[in-house]
């Protein structure tokens, strides 16, 4: 009885950027984008402050609205 062969199945992703199936292993430099050009305008979305991370507001005992405590 032989041993099973390894399989070399690779991970596919969808690119984040365009949604093109993109190859999640270290032969993609641009993980977990497709290529250099998704990577850049993921990029300089951020740069631009596009894309921006939800701050949720609580109202104060006073009734201000104040941001939350950074613990």
């Amino acid at each position: 009885m032989s041993a099973p062969e390894p399989t070399s199945s690779v991970r596919r992703v969808r690119c984040p950027q365009c949604g093109e199936e993109a190859e999640w292993s270290l032969a993609n430099r641009f993980r977990p984008f497709c290529s250099e050009r998704c990577r850049m305008v993921d990029l300089g979305a951020w740069a631009s402050e596009s894309y921006r991370v939800p701050v949720q507001e609580v109202d104060g005992p006073d009734g201000e609205l104040t941001p939350p405590s950074a613990d």
